[in-house]
């Protein structure tokens, strides 16, 4: 049986226990073994760490102990998938560069806040997208600073919401990408503002099969 560990806390906005029990519930259905924890004490350990299949943080800002960030980055490196969403993946821990580097983006602005109207659109065929037509959303648009290592596979458009960033023009940018790290998967969904948001139709699936695709 594969074994996932999820990880929750930060800012309570992005509920990210309602979020982390959402993943739980589609991993169990797909037959991993699950642990929960609301502290990130569970990294402490680097060679348990490194013993899960998939590792899903649902983290927004708060900090994380360098040596705890380095346990995560080895067992991704080490083949440990890695899986997460909106603020809980790339808004967390802002002061750990090896952190994003691990995730393939950081969180700089969503122009308009909560209630921006913009649809995803599908850009791969890609298996955690395939068969997703594309649909709109009513939610945060992440603006990312995203790695160019990265995969893909569905994005949205800027600018919606005027600001200093419209000067540049249209922008496409990623909703939903991929990338390897060493020998592990990285998966990554800019949705999930609250747990709403990804709790039906596209969004869940699109996590769902994300999380299967970065598991080990």
């Amino acid at each position: 049986m594969k074994q996932a560990l999820i990880t929750w806390g930060g800012w309570d906005g992005h509920q990210p226990d309602k979020v982390a029990a959402l993943f739980a519930e589609d991993l169990r259905a797909a037959g991993f073994g699950v642990e929960v924890h609301d502290t990130l004490s569970c990294f402490d350990d680097a060679e348990r760490v490194k013993t899960f299949d998939l590792i899903v943080p649902v983290w927004t800002m708060s900090t994380i102990a360098k040596e705890q960030s380095q346990a995560v980055a080895d067992a991704v490196a080490a083949g440990t998938g890695l899986a997460g969403c909106h603020g809980g993946m790339c808004d967390a821990f802002r002061n750990d560069v090896l952190w994003q580097f691990m995730t393939g983006a950081q969180w700089v602005a969503h122009p308009g806040n909560d209630g921006v109207e913009y649809q995803v659109r599908v850009t791969s065929d890609h298996e955690v997208v395939a068969g997703i037509v594309d649909f709109g959303v009513k939610t945060e648009q992440y603006y990312l600073h995203v790695d160019p290592a990265v995969k893909v596979h569905a994005v949205c458009d800027f600018p919606l919401v005027d600001g200093p960033h419209a000067a540049n023009g249209p922008v496409q940018m990623p909703v939903v990408f991929t990338k390897m790290w060493g020998q592990g998967c990285v998966y990554y969904n800019a949705l999930g503002h609250q747990a709403n948001v990804i709790d039906h139709g596209a969004p869940r699936e699109m996590l769902r099969r994300g999380m299967l695709w970065a598991a080990r």
